[in-house]
C-alpha cells in the first residue's frame, strides 16, 4: 500500500516524533517528583528514570515503537521497513529487561496506555519499588 502523503510531508511528520521527555514520560516524571528518580545515561540501556545507588531503572514504553501487546498496530504502508524495526525493538527490550535483572538491578517497563489511562497506579507501582 502506497503512503498517502508526500515524503517530504511524511519526514517532517516522523522528525517530530520525540524518543525522550515525551509527553507520558513528563506526566509519570511530575507525578514522582521529590523521589530522587533521574534520567541516568550511564545505565546499560538508557532506562528514562533510574537511581544508581538502589538499582532502579524505569522505563516508559511508548506503544508503538515497543510492540504493545494491547495497543500496537502493524503499519499498513513500508512494511518492509516496519515490521523488522519494531521486532528488533521488542527484542531489544527483553535483552535489556534480562541483562539489568541479572545484575541485580529492579526493572520497571511501564507503557505508555497505561500512564495515560491510570497515572495513579503507574506512581504507585513506582513508589512501591523505591521504598
Amino acid at each position: 500500500m502506497a503512503d498517502k502523503i508526500s515524503k517530504d510531508k511524511r519526514s517532517y511528520v516522523m522528525s517530530r516524533i520525540r524518543s525522550n521527555n515525551t509527553n507520558a514520560e513528563k506526566l509519570l516524571r511530575k507525578s514522582i517528583e521529590g523521589t530522587f528518580l533521574r534520567y541516568q545515561p550511564k545505565i546499560f540501556g538508557k532506562p528514562d528514570f533510574g537511581l544508581i545507588n538502589k538499582k532502579i531503572a524505569i522505563f516508559v514504553d511508548g506503544c508503538f515503537w515497543h510492540k504493545c501487546p494491547k495497543c500496537f498496530r502493524k503499519p499498513k504502508s513500508n512494511t518492509k521497513y516496519w515490521r523488522p524495526k519494531i521486532d528488533n525493538n521488542a527484542q531489544r527490550d527483553k535483552k535489556i529487561t534480562r541483562k539489568l535483572r541479572s545484575n541485580g538491578w529492579k526493572v520497571i517497563r511501564i507503557r505508555e496506555h497505561q500512564i495515560y489511562s491510570n497515572l495513579q497506579k503507574c506512581e504507585a507501582k513506582v513508589r512501591v519499588i523505591i521504598e
